[in-house]
């Protein structure tokens, strides 16, 4: 399929495959809609409600590496260290993210540690800094085993209009069975569908304001009540 970077809202750089009028990041601003799913309410609201000094988080899509980027940068920031575990099954290519710019947007001094997150070898677990390590693992969501294993998870994958397959009770069954008592997970969906899918493995689901551009996200919860 056909690909090509393109310039979302905020000035940063996305993917998009052509085929599927699909991009990999929200085209009303890339680092915003990270920046607002992931970090603020993913990361900062799970560290608010447990003060942990060490998170496990596993990105279903690990994609063009922004969401790890983004969240290796906050790690010093919020005094935590974090596990970090990336599921993708196909890589982004090297000359894709030549292209990218987001190390330039948020902090051109940190262009090192983007560069890094991609040059690591793949089903080895990394220490990026002091703060971060990363796994990446080159698999498919369904072969995803983990148990009782994360904190937070950034659910990432592409939309459910083109792979609705990755948006179903069977994928969601794999995430709440990943995620610890009281862990979280956080996508920028939204839809009826997607939230009942949530709800019927045993999630707690609520929704929230959505990145700009976009109404309203999801937060789902495993509450140990309902485990």
């Amino acid at each position: 399929m056909k690909r090509s970077i393109i310039t979302t809202s905020d000035g940063s750089k996305t993917i998009q495959i052509e085929d599927w009028d699909e991009q990999y990041h929200s085209i009303h601003g890339a680092i915003q809609e990270s920046q607002h799913v992931f970090l603020k309410t993913g990361l900062h609201h799970f560290l608010n409600s447990h003060k942990p000094t060490a998170v496990h988080i596993l990105e279903i899509g690990f994609g063009t590496g922004l969401n790890a980027f983004v969240t290796a940068l906050e790690a010093p920031t919020q005094g935590v260290k974090i596990h970090y575990e990336g599921v993708e099954a196909y890589p982004v290519l090297a000359e894709e993210l030549s292209q990218l710019n987001y190390a330039s947007l948020i902090d051109p001094n940190q262009q090192a540690i983007f560069d890094a997150l991609h040059e690591f070898t793949w089903e080895e677990l990394h220490s990026v800094t002091s703060h971060f390590s990363l796994k990446k693992r080159q698999q498919f969501f369904t072969d995803i085993k983990d148990e009782n294993a994360f904190d937070l998870i950034y659910f990432d994958a592409f939309g459910a209009r083109v792979q609705p397959d990755l948006w179903t009770e069977s994928i969601f069954r794999i995430m709440f069975n990943a995620l610890k008592n009281n862990g979280v997970l956080v996508t920028y969906a939204a839809k009826g569908s997607v939230r009942r899918a949530m709800q019927a493995v045993g999630f707690v689901v609520e929704r929230l304001e959505g990145p700009p551009g976009k109404r309203e996200m999801l937060r789902a919860t495993k509450s140990p009540e309902h485990c």
